[in-house]
């Protein structure tokens, strides 16, 4: 995770308010607080586990079952991603997080010359479905619930690991765990994309039908604000943005004519925790309260599973600072602390040393141990929605759930009624990547003219020179051996029949009423790889090209 602060360089705009206009008391998105809450009507919360699910989507929550810990994990070579899992298994985690490096998340393969540095850097390179087996070789992916972060390429990652699972005897109804598959936040904020917005759209789709009829135990998308939140949006706007998203989603299945009540059971969101302790909080608590509604409302659905938001959290990668590190694990932990209060189903926690590079097994260990500290020693578990009726946590919600509200009526009014529309339209015309924008410049801003404190950044700044800790090294040897084995893979098979595999790709992808899931199945199982099947819907779809507005 990049920290905000890592390398930035300063800004020098002249703030034009007054002292007297500004405050401290405010959240970290600038909204201004009072000294203090009195009662307010709460008929909106209901009980924990019942509609709207403000207050938690399971009755008891924590004391019937616990959030999974789920640390995301993913560098070099398979293998050295594959031994990391194991670790982190033994070491009492309960779900897998496979984090895939930037070839991979542009749809390229390790050997590309776009590539050159960058093989296995930030996460696992994947070019084939020999690397997906090798990652994991000896996991029983029937009893481990698996979390892949991809979403350019998500439909070609599901379909490789299918293949894998299927090879070891799995078959593809045990699989259980969740893809990210969203690729509006990918053009939104992440930036990491493959083919232009609405043949994507067609890919999602398909991803998800195809789970749907065939995956029962599978969460085939995970609605991204984490990344929005990184970007540097407010939380009000993460809230907003990913909902938006993910009623976009919901609304290309309903018109392809897939009930609702069929998928949204496997709907999964994944929010950032921020460190505004109770700003975050309302924003989760919210978040299930506007899903549910808008399940129910706008969309007809009946089954009270499709009304229930699921999240995974992670804690705040840019709260996380290079300069005194070992201030991130408390930084960490409050985070933690946070999420599991305001009801999550599946935590990871940052290490300390992401500010600079991979996690170490060391910080990996520590930041795990952080949850299970919370769960075991707190006692912040045994109760469902602790902060439930705080006057000024309700207030917050409630506040949370007008902003979003208002930006979904701008969104439904530029989409002409439709909110898919209105949300391809707004990346279109960089309207989200504008306000993100926008909304990251005031907090720097906050920042370097001190409105804002980071400890050990602009105030505290004592021993900052002694700070140096052992961070783990990717090699220019690891990505050679990486490019080595892909050139073995394409030596091997038979590529005739990977290049029948890609026409049969190229000829379906030009008919979008054909699902291009079982066929990238065929295809992968030829060893067909990552870089030849992305070019081979590139080339009917084309690439996307961010054009930038001023």
């Amino acid at each position: 995770m990049k920290a905000a602060t890592k390398g930035a360089e300063r800004l020098t705009s002249v703030d034009r308010r007054t002292p007297a206009e500004w405050t401290p008391f405010a959240t970290i998105s600038g909204r201004q607080l009072a000294s203090v809450y009195v009662d307010r009507p709460q008929e909106s919360m209901g009980p924990p586990g019942e509609y709207p699910y403000t207050r938690g989507i399971h009755p008891e929550m924590y004391r019937s079952r616990r959030w999974t810990m789920r640390m995301f994990a993913g560098f070099g070579a398979p293998e050295d991603t594959n031994g990391r899992f194991r670790y982190l298994l033994s070491q009492g985690q309960s779900g897998l997080s496979t984090a895939f490096d930037m070839p991979t998340l542009m749809g390229y393969d390790p050997d590309h010359a776009m590539c050159l540095g960058e093989v296995g850097r930030e996460g696992v390179s994947m070019a084939s479905v020999e690397d997906m087996s090798r990652v994991f070789d000896g996991i029983d992916l029937a009893g481990v619930s698996t979390s892949m972060t991809i979403s350019g390429p998500a439909p070609v990652a599901l379909a490789m690991f299918i293949v894998a699972a299927e090879r070891s005897g799995v078959s593809r109804a045990e699989l259980r765990g969740t893809l990210q598959t969203d690729i509006l936040k990918e053009f939104i904020a992440q930036k990491e994309w493959v083919v232009p917005e609405r043949p994507s759209m067609r890919l999602v789709t398909d991803l998800i039908e195809f789970c749907t009829d065939e995956m029962p135990r599978w969460h085939p998308i995970s609605v991204s604000g984490y990344h929005i939140r990184e970007a540097g949006s407010t939380a009000a706007q993460e809230l907003a943005f990913t909902l938006a998203n993910g009623i976009a989603y919901v609304q290309a299945l309903v018109d392809r004519g897939v009930d609702p009540d069929r998928f949204l059971p496997r709907f999964s969101f994944f929010f950032n925790f921020h460190i505004d302790f109770f700003e975050e909080v309302a924003k989760i608590r919210a978040a299930r309260r506007i899903w549910a509604s808008l399940m129910r409302d706008r969309f007809g659905a009946v089954d009270h599973r499709s009304w229930q938001l699921r999240t995974h959290i992670q804690t705040s990668g840019v709260s996380l600072t290079a300069q005194q590190p070992l201030l991130n694990i408390a930084r960490t932990a409050i985070e933690a602390l946070g999420a599991v209060m305001a009801g999550t189903q599946s935590l990871h926690t940052n290490a300390y040393d992401e500010t600079m590079s991979i996690p170490t097994e060391e910080s990996a260990t520590l930041a795990l141990r952080t949850q299970q500290l919370i769960a075991e020693e707190t006692g912040v578990a045994n109760v469902a929605d602790p902060l439930g009726g705080s006057y000024f946590v309700e207030s917050l919600t409630d506040e949370m759930e007008r902003q979003a509200e208002e930006i979904f009526a701008y969104l439904d009014e530029i989409g002409g009624g439709s909110m898919l529309e209105g949300v391809v339209k707004g990346i279109e015309e960089n309207w989200f990547q504008g306000k993100i924008a926008d909304s990251a410049y005031e907090l720097e801003r906050n920042f370097n003219q001190g409105r804002r404190i980071v400890v050990g950044v602009n105030r505290f700044t004592e021993g900052n020179d002694d700070s140096a800790i052992d961070i783990l090294q990717i090699t220019n040897e690891d990505e050679a051996r990486q490019i080595k084995r892909l050139a073995a893979v394409r030596h091997d098979r038979d590529n005739a029949a990977v290049e029948a595999a890609l026409a049969k790709l190229a000829t379906e992808s030009a008919d979008p009423e054909v699902n291009l899931v079982p066929t990238l199945i065929e295809t992968v199982d030829t060893y067909a790889t990552l870089g030849e099947i992305m070019n081979a819907m590139a080339g009917v779809f084309g690439r996307h090209v961010e054009v930038p507005t001023i």
